[in-house]
Order: structure tokens, then sequence, then C-alpha cells
């Protein structure tokens, strides 16, 4: 056995592996954009892909599909795969990073990034809460399904040092899942949307 393979896979035990920490307001505003998330997520979910496949799976035109695509090549947060081309005329695009993440903390001096992390965490939030409503619009037409969906929320009594904790550990399982190698066993498996926060409030 090599020292390779002996040495343990970080896409598995790693929960920052892979995950780029955007540090540049270009970044953030060109994720501040409905249709340029929602393909990002695309290509999360599905892999590399063309403009014309994100432009039906995203319901716009293709010639939007491929500005969005320019703006989010400009800000490095995709890149071309040639290899996957069958033509000169066929591209495909993938993700640069499989996840990103940022904190405003990090741009208490950019008051145009500190603008963007506003402007895309909003926007992440509006589609988690649309995302929600969806599904419990349709739950009941899929019963096997609502029965393992979850929704859970707590009180607890913490620091700041201490929510960061609770936060790696939230990271690290759900890291872990996401990243795990799917069993070749014959299940059939849905893409599943999974998210948490954690902050300061009042009851």
């Amino acid at each position: 056995m090599t020292p390779d393979e002996r040495r343990p896979d970080r896409r598995a035990t790693d929960p920052s592996y892979g995950v780029r920490t955007i540090t540049d307001a270009k970044a953030l505003s060109a994720m501040a954009n409905p249709f340029r998330s929602r393909m990002m997520d695309a290509l999360k979910v599905d892999g590399p892909s063309t403009a014309s496949a994100l432009a039906a799976r995203t319901g716009q035109a293709v010639g939007s599909a491929s500005h969005h695509l320019k703006v989010l090549a400009e800000a490095g947060l995709v890149e071309e795969a040639p290899e996957l081309a069958k033509d000169r005329r066929e591209r495909w695009w993938r993700l640069v990073d499989p996840g990103t993440r940022w904190s405003r903390a990090d741009f208490a001096s950019d008051t145009a990034a500190v603008t963007a992390a506003y402007a895309a965490e909003a926007l992440t939030v509006q589609r988690q809460f649309e995302r929600v409503q969806e599904w419990n619009a349709n739950a009941a037409t899929v019963p096997d399904w609502d029965d393992a969906a979850f929704a859970t929320q707590n009180w607890m009594k913490l620091s700041p040092d201490e929510l960061r904790q609770v936060a790696e550990e939230l990271v690290d399982v759900l890291m872990r899942w996401s990243r795990r190698e799917v069993p070749d066993d014959g299940v059939v498996r849905e893409s599943v949307f999974v998210f948490s926060r954690g902050f300061p409030a009042q009851p």
C-alpha cells in the first residue's frame, strides 16, 4: 500500500476541502443574481453542463445563460471543461470549487464588498424560503419523502466561540454525507436540500 493509499481522503475528512473562501466583491456580486445562483446550484447537483442545458434547467434563454456563465467565469466561479466537448462548437462548464463561503467581517473596509455580501446572503435566504414553501405545497404528493423530511429549531445559551463550534460540527456532518461515495445498490436517490442557520435572537 502506497503512502497516498494510506492517507485519508480529505474530501471525506476535511469539511473545508474544496470550499472557496470568497474575498472579493466581484465574486459576491456575481452570485447575487437569482439566475446565476440557480446555475451554480445546477452545476453542483448535475455536474458539468452546457449553456443550453443550464438554460433549460433554470428557465431562461440560451443567450441569457451564456451571458451569466461569462459573468461567473470572470469572477472565477466557473470554468470551461473542454475535454467534455464533442466538437469545437460545444462548450461545457463546471464549478471551479464545489462550495463557497464568506464572512462579512472580512470586508469591513470594503463598502462595495459588504454591500455585495448582504445582497448575496439576502438572495440565499429568499431562495431557502421559496424552496420550503414549494416543498410544503407539494409534500403530500410524495408520502415517503414527506415522512423522511425534517425541520428543527432550538434555543441555546452559547458564546460566539461555542456557536462557531456548533456550526463546524453541523457543517462536518453535512459535508461528510455530501461527499460520500453513493452506493451502487439500486436504491433511487433524489437531490436533497438541507440548510441551517444559527444567530443571536430573542423569543
